[in-house]
């Protein structure tokens, strides 16, 4: 059945629909993934054959390339939010799950590249959590 998701940047310049059923979801800890997105990985969904529709903002789109290798990113040039990408190659749509404005129906499958995680993540499941930000 195929599965519709809107999302949007962070400045909500940019807004997308994914017409495509989700088949992967990876938690990214590779150096470029924690580099791209400053945090201890990125959370990426994959959906081969998908449509990606730009519903606004496709002027305000910026794209990059890791020359010698397949690594790209595609982000609003206004708030710098990573958006879906689409790898004409592979005839796949990539979505950054944290751009997604609707649930999704599949959960994280795999933490990759765990090689690569930085020396501080190997402790983030043994600390407090809180709701909101502590005081």
């Amino acid at each position: 059945m195929e599965q519709t998701h809107i999302g949007s940047c962070l400045c909500n310049a940019v807004k997308f629909e994914v017409k495509g059923e989700f088949k992967k979801f990876f938690l990214c800890h590779c150096s470029r993934c924690r580099k791209s997105s400053g945090s201890a990985h990125c959370s990426n969904l994959f959906t081969p054959g998908a449509k990606l529709t730009w519903l606004s903002g496709q002027d305000k789109l910026s794209f990059y390339k890791h020359p010698d290798t397949n690594f790209a990113r595609q982000f609003c040039s206004i708030c710098s939010s990573l958006v879906p990408i689409y790898v004409e190659a592979r005839d796949m749509v990539t979505v950054p799950a944290g751009c997604l404005d609707s649930d999704v129906e599949i959960l994280p499958q795999a933490h990759i590249f765990t090689d690569s995680k930085g020396n501080w993540d190997k402790v983030i499941n043994d600390i407090p959590c809180y709701e909101e930000m502590p005081g």
